[in-house]
């Protein structure tokens, strides 16, 4: 079966995505909502600590697949990604 990506890092990023779009859209009677904000934080504080040269590559990964999106509302929750998770520095 050929492979559904085309790369290790483009499936992580896609599974990464799904999950916190979930959890973005839970009700709270789906989850917690301390556990929710705990997991968008968590994963919050990890990519705005990746390297420059990560940095990078996970922006423009999550930019081809907001390009690549059909559903409206996740393709909105791709190109909010990077504000959202503190991928980008506010400009002084």
């Amino acid at each position: 079966m050929p492979a559904a990506y085309p790369s290790l890092t483009r499936a992580l990023a896609e599974a990464l995505v799904d999950v916190l779009w979930f959890i973005d859209g839970c009700e709270d009677e789906q989850m917690d909502p301390d556990d929710a904000v705990k997991v968008l934080e968590g994963v919050a504080y990890i990519v705005s600590n990746l390297s420059r040269e990560q940095r990078d590559e996970f922006l423009d990964l999550l930019g081809t697949m907001a390009r690549e999106e059909a559903d409206p509302s996740r393709r909105a929750f791709l190109e909010e990604f990077p504000d959202d998770f503190g991928l980008v520095e506010d400009a002084v």
